[in-house]
């Protein structure tokens, strides 16, 4: 046997650092190559580690809740030696680092025991995952796994023994949901599922922290109770009057605020977008510019293509629409498909003959936005199938690092929320972002008429480095006219040329 030590690998682009959501293994647990091992949150995504080695679990490095940078340990294996060889005498080192590690963590049961096996050097790099490897199959539950025998898998010590313990079968869940129950401080091993076949939701998880928060509260009254020591029956009303000091009185305002507020560490996609967004907002000088459109026309184009047998299928919605158009025009303005680029030698405009469509999505983790790439190219059909797929896969919190790198322009659809607009911050690195908002029934002039007509706002920022007011204004009517008039899509192209 030799050891083997797994390092955090690069998942992405620009990411750094990842917290552990979740082990799928325990210490003395027999693994298959690219078996799920650990889930992780990104900044930009939750994402399944698979094991780079067929082996024996000897100690994980890191606890769920804690980050861990790239190129840190986090698991060490006891693999099996081509020809049952031994392992040469100089990965020694590595043996004891990894040891070191697992003592840190509070593992120390880990260290090998004496007489076993030396261990191979540590290759030089650690190769990068590439598509985070094999799944297990698509039944939700991790793939199973071998256990050592008693004897092969006994620690050095009781208390490394109880790590080693096979871990209690975890409720069904999904990741978006375990990674609030972790944010929370709420052990979803005590929720009670009410999905369907027990699926623990996101209500459940939210309702089992408001019965924690209830119960602290209840016994921080009663142990401010009990310290003042002196509570006598009120005759008026039969309860119990409490007579404090001000000292007394102490206790109890600490119970009452530390049930009332909580503090949440900042960490992965709300880390991200934090210091995002103050990148943005203090590099790029934001300017912003408003319009409200008729869109009644492309609403009953979207009834007669659900109504259509050709297009029965094809989930078109608003939010494609606006998608479509914004699409057609920006190679008409590519000022606002541009990004800004500076360095020593000055500073460039760069100007994108592509169109990588980013899509604000709320997931229970935060923020994020993938993107479409190439949707220029994309027809309505297919771009109607690309934006659900998109969202779907970032609520489910699998969108890949890939997907949230590279856009060129974004829409935010706050619409869905029942707002009427906004003035959305820039997405680093981009030029424009288009705010969607509620479509709404409203009094409206129509050929010369009052009428009751279906109407939006859009709401376009922009960075005025690279985009004028006036370049801005002009996007924005022609995408309100598109919208007032879809069939004037059809005349477009989408290649470039003057406005």
């Amino acid at each position: 046997m030799a050891v083997r030590e797994f390092r955090l690998p690069d998942l992405g682009e620009g990411l750094t650092e990842s917290d552990i959501v979740s082990w799928r293994v325990a210490p003395g647990e027999s693994v298959e190559l690219n078996q799920i091992i650990a889930e992780v949150e990104t900044a930009k995504a939750l994402v399944e580690l698979p094991s780079p080695y067929a082996g024996v679990v000897s100690a994980l490095h890191a606890e769920p809740g804690q980050t861990v940078q790239v190129g840190e340990p986090l698991v060490t294996f006891e693999v099996a030696v081509a020809g049952g060889g031994g392992a040469e005498d100089d990965g020694g080192a590595a043996a004891a680092s990894s040891g070191a590690a697992g003592a840190g963590s509070g593992e120390a049961g880990d260290a090998a025991p004496e007489g076993a096996p030396e261990t191979e050097p540590a290759p030089a790099r650690e190769a990068t995952l590439v598509g985070y490897g094999a799944r297990p199959e698509r039944s939700g539950r991790p793939a199973r796994r071998r256990r050592r025998t008693a004897a092969a898998s006994t620690p050095s010590n009781g208390a490394a023994a109880a790590e080693a313990a096979p871990p209690a079968e975890r409720p069904r869940s999904t990741p978006p949901v375990r990674a609030l129950a972790l944010r929370l401080g709420v052990d979803i091993a005590g929720v009670a599922g009410t999905g369907e076949q027990g699926l623990v939701t996101r209500d459940d998880v939210l309702a089992a922290q408001a019965r924690e928060d209830r119960g602290a509260s209840a016994r921080g009254l009663a142990s401010s109770g009990a310290a003042a020591g002196a509570a006598v029956e009120s005759p008026a009303n039969g309860h119990a009057a409490e007579t404090l000091s001000g000292t007394d009185r102490e206790p109890l305002a600490v119970a009452q605020t530390s049930s009332r507020e909580r503090r949440l560490p900042v960490r992965g996609v709300r880390k991200h977008t934090a210091a995002a967004m103050v990148a943005s907002a203090f590099t790029a000088p934001h300017a912003s510019t408003h319009l409200t459109v008729d869109v009644t026309p492309s609403l009953e184009l979207l009834d007669r293509l659900r109504a259509h047998p050709l297009t029965r299928d094809v989930r078109v919605t608003m939010l494609t629409l606006v998608a479509r158009a914004v699409c057609l025009l920006l190679p008409r303005h590519p000022a606002l498909n541009s990004a800004w680029a500076e360095d020593d030698a000055g500073a460039e405009i760069v100007e994108h003959g592509y169109v990588n469509l980013g899509i604000a999505v709320a997931t229970d983790r935060g923020l994020v936005v993938p993107h479409l790439l190439d949707a220029e190219a994309l027809g309505l059909p297919a771009l109607a199938a690309a934006l659900t797929d998109l969202v779907e896969t970032a609520r489910a919190g699998r969108t890949t690092p890939e997907r949230l790198t590279g856009g060129t322009f974004t829409i935010t659809n706050v619409g869905v929320f029942g707002v009427d607009g906004g003035t959305p911050i820039l997405v680093p690195g981009e030029a424009a972002i288009l705010a969607l908002g509620a479509v709404r029934r409203r009094p409206w002039e129509h050929e010369d008429q009052i009428a009751l007509r279906h109407v939006v706002e859009l709401g376009l920022s922009f960075d005025h480095r690279m985009v004028d007011g006036e370049q801005a204004a002009r996007f924005l009517a022609q995408l309100g006219e598109l919208l007032a008039d879809p069939a004037l899509a059809l005349v477009l192209s989408g290649a470039g040329g003057a406005a």
